[in-house]
């Protein structure tokens, strides 16, 4: 086991220095290498195969639900981005221009795009005349550009990838129910095949999308105790179709802005799957995203028949899970911690004694509990124990989010509770832009959400001593 012993050594213990086994293992488990562009990541096979299966869960539910792909440009003249004065004020620190293109001097400034709201916006614009025409439902899969100064894979680049949905509505109540809706798609993908517990709420003003009337996140809690936004959600109201000059024809044959909203989720959260999930072995991850749900390791495969055996059962398993035999004349202990480091879910060892019992050993990767199962019985065990990785992966981060969740009534409480503890810190809040200032500069905290599920914490707030209005959640985030 020396060679299993070596490959973890390489990895900084994440109670040592959290950032950097992030950072070891990113790069270890092979998902992303460093671009020649600062900031920028190449995502690699192994980590766009993660991509990839989030993202055909994702696109199978907004299918689901009525939406259409579509593909916009990646340049943004600025005139248009000017039109809505809230979203480019917003937006100005983080983008990138285009100013020459070839020899020439452009006459306008292009704009790479940070998002998308104002091509959507013009586009509307041209398509939608009348209430037969809405809603329109689309999304889109792309990158995005956003000049950041300080950068860590997944997390935060500047450029990342993402999936961005737009649509336009009828009437506010429809969009609205739209916004809600699409935060609740998000949150299914983070519990059900993510095995990441999230607290749905709605941003204060100060952390909303620039020209939103109302933000909606997922929130998540990482190992240490940050918080990770993991999706957004964006109520827009009129006021986007007002500055582009959206209307259709009514139902009462009058002129009418239409309603819009925005969601999104990035690659960002396979930095959260990392971060909820990982060890001081690698990664850890959930089954229904994992690029190799089951790793076969053959062992003493010089011996006749373990090769052939192992290949069969490559064969009998992939037709319910994704399945890899790794032959390599590497030692079976470093196949072990590579495949550990990799987060592979289950690893089938098959050896000469288990083809003559007629059976095999299943060790699973987040408790590294090892199961004896006979052949015949693996179609209903393997599943059974792939869903068992998933409650597992489950109920230790909901605990950890329980045990790093604290209560503050008072100001000197939270100050306390944010030198001491790495957590959220749930108050009362009277809803005042003073107050959530205040708790960023002395505290060091920002506000993660108002929860929808509200709680009765006290009658005022701990900050200032006015009559409360929210309860709300606190944190250090990523």
């Amino acid at each position: 086991m020396a060679d299993q012993k070596k490959m973890v050594e390489s990895i900084t213990s994440m109670d040592v220095d959290f950032a950097q086994w992030y950072t070891d293992v990113v790069k270890k488990a092979e998902l992303v290498d460093y671009a020649p562009v600062r900031g920028c990541m190449i995502v690699r096979p192994y980590g766009c195969a993660i991509w990839e299966n989030i993202q055909k869960i994702l696109d199978e539910k907004f299918k689901a639900t009525g939406h259409e792909n579509v593909m916009m440009p990646l340049f943004i003249p600025e005139s248009l981005l000017q039109k809505e004065k809230d979203h480019v004020e917003g937006f100005a620190p983080e983008v990138a221009w285009v100013t020459t293109g070839g020899a020439e001097q452009l006459s306008e400034r292009l704009c790479v795009r940070p998002t998308s709201e104002t091509l959507f916006c013009d586009h509307f614009a041209h398509v939608v005349h009348s209430y037969r025409d809405l809603p329109k439902l689309y999304n889109q899969w792309c990158s995005v550009v956003r000049w950041e100064k300080t950068t860590r894979p997944f997390l935060r680049t500047m450029e990342f990838w993402w999936q961005e949905g737009h649509t336009v509505h009828e009437t506010a109540e429809e969009a609205q129910a739209e916004t809600r809706q699409q935060l609740e798609v998000y949150a299914e993908v983070c519990e059900k095949y993510l095995a990441i517990p999230v607290i749905r709420g709605r941003k204060t003003d100060k952390e909303k999308f620039a020209g939103a009337e109302e933000t909606y996140t997922v929130e998540a809690m990482m190992h240490d105790g940050k918080a990770l936004q993991s999706a957004t959600s964006h109520y827009f109201g009129d006021g986007f179709a007002k500055a582009f000059d959206i209307t259709f024809q009514g139902r009462d044959n009058q002129l009418h802005h239409p309603y819009e909203t925005s969601w999104g989720m990035s690659t960002r959260i396979i930095g959260a799957i990392i971060m909820t999930h990982g060890d001081d072995n690698g990664l850890v991850l959930p089954p229904a995203v994992a690029p190799i749900q089951v790793i076969i390791i053959p062992v003493a495969q010089h011996k006749p028949g373990v090769l052939e055996k192992a290949e069969e059962l490559r064969q009998k398993l992939s037709a319910f899970c994704r399945v890899k035999t790794d032959v390599s004349d590497n030692s079976p202990g470093w196949k072990y911690a590579e495949y550990e480091m990799k987060g592979v879910p289950l690893r089938l060892e098959i050896g000469p004694r288990d083809i003559e019992a007629g059976q095999c050993v299943l060790a699973r990767r987040d408790n590294r509990e090892k199961t004896i199962v006979k052949l015949d019985e693996l179609e209903t065990k393997i599943p059974e124990l792939l869903q068992a990785v998933h409650d597992g992966l489950y109920e230790r981060a909901l605990k950890n989010r329980q045990n790093r969740t604290f209560t503050a009534t008072t100001f000197e409480e939270m100050k306390r509770l944010a030198s001491e503890e790495s957590g959220f810190i749930e108050t009362m809040w009277c809803g005042d832009l003073e107050c959530e200032m205040k708790v960023k500069e002395e505290a060091g905290l920002t506000s993660r959400c108002m929860p929808d599920e509200q709680k009765h914490i006290g009658d005022v707030c701990p900050i200032c001593g006015k009559p409360a209005k929210h309860s709300i959640i606190w944190g250090k985030a990523y």
